[in-house]
């Protein structure tokens, strides 16, 4: 499994509206900018996050964009899979119900359900506050004498 680009700039993208969740609507320019990420590609992934209903808009001189919810209530896994459309390690697991003709006799089957559950498990439990906190935490280690 590989996270595309899309997947990982919606999470740089979302952590930096976390981040700066006091300061109201965020211009994509301002946002851009500090990511180092095209506002153009930015554009995309706005489109998919806000279709999901993670991310409030505004048009006009204040406009912008913001979470709707606290970092807290969104997971890496719900990014990811809005993002990327599926975690799953093999083809077979994409669907809820497995479409392969082998299914029913498939040796390796069961070591990629339970890698498709240990993926889903993980990102699942990480949030965007977990990632907010345990980057200030590894730099107040940094900076304490």
């Amino acid at each position: 499994m590989k996270i595309s680009t899309r997947g990982r700039y919606a999470l740089r993208m979302l952590l930096d509206l976390a981040e700066n969740k006091d300061k109201g609507f965020i211009s994509l320019r301002e946002i851009a900018e500090r990511q180092d990420i095209s506002k153009q590609y930015l554009e995309h992934i706005i489109s998919l996050l806000h279709t999901s209903n993670i991310l409030l808009s505004n048009r006009g001189k204040k406009g912008g964009h913001m979470l709707a919810k606290s970092p807290s209530e969104y997971t890496v896994g719900q990014v990811l899979r809005i993002t990327e459309g599926s975690l799953a390690p093999v083809s077979c697991l994409k669907d809820t119900k497995n479409q392969c003709d082998r299914a029913g006799f498939c040796k390796t089957l069961p070591m990629w359900t339970g890698f498709d559950k240990v993926i889903n498990e993980y990102f699942d439990g990480i949030t965007l506050q977990d990632m907010l906190e345990q980057y200030n935490d590894q730099n107040a280690e940094k900076h304490t004498i």
